[in-house]
């Protein structure tokens, strides 16, 4: 492991807007799950998140953008987060956190109803069959954020993978979950007009543009919860 990444691991464990618990929190109780608004933002603003955040710029984009609202970042590359969560400090964003766990653990963090929406930007496609689970959008995943997402909150999904997004589709026609909207290209659709959306931009969304590619957008709500 390089120098710089351990450096950013040892200072990341004196940010106070990361959060990374202990292995037991998995199996017994996390002390925020459910009261993330009393005990860690001291506020009751709708928590949105971002799963898979990597560098954190929708985390630390849409708190910038949203200050009646707070951001989690979620991810558990401690190098990555490093970056959002130094952002987000500089910026002195106090409606930005991030926390370092599996996205496969999120309910034992978050309690039911306590997180008003999701993001999915650019996350890995894992494109084998055999791998469907591990999706972010797959129905194991969906299943998941219905236990914890309030009725009405929207799950928004960027991604540079044609195959993701069409699969993405595919299983909210399945399942009669609700699309708000979709588009192949994002920036040449003048009809999408979520706000920021094609404003902020991930260090791996910049690079992709750069390499032609067109960025895949949609956003949905669960069966039964919008």
């Amino acid at each position: 492991m390089g120098k710089n990444k351990l450096k950013k691991f040892a200072e990341i464990n004196s940010f106070s807007n990361v959060i990374q618990p202990q292995p037991d929190h998995i199996i017994t109780r996390f002390d925020y799950r459910g009261r993330w608004n009393e005990t860690f933002f001291r506020n009751s603003h709708p928590i949105v998140l971002e799963i898979g955040c990597g560098k954190g710029e929708y985390t630390v984009g849409l708190a910038r953008a949203f200050p009646e609202k707070n951001f989690i970042g979620i991810d558990i590359k401690g190098d990555r987060i490093w970056k959002g969560a130094r952002d987000a400090l500089d910026q002195g964003l106090h409606n930005a956190a991030f926390l370092r766990i599996q996205a496969q653990n999120i309910n034992a963090f978050f309690g039911r109803d306590e997180v008003a929406g999701i993001w999915l930007t650019f996350p890995d496609p894992q494109p084998r069959k055999s791998r469907e689970k591990k999706r972010l959008s797959s129905p194991w995943f969906l299943k998941k954020y219905r236990e914890i997402l309030a009725p009405g909150g929207p799950i928004h999904l960027k991604t540079d993978n044609r195959g993701l997004f069409e699969y993405t589709l595919a299983v909210i026609a399945e399942e009669g979950h609700l699309l708000a909207c979709h588009t192949v290209d994002l920036y040449a659709d003048e009809h999408i007009s979520e706000p920021f959306v094609k404003v902020i931009r991930t260090y791996y969304e910049k690079k992709f543009l750069d390499e032609g590619r067109a960025i895949h957008y949609l956003k949905f709500f669960l069966h039964g919860a919008s």
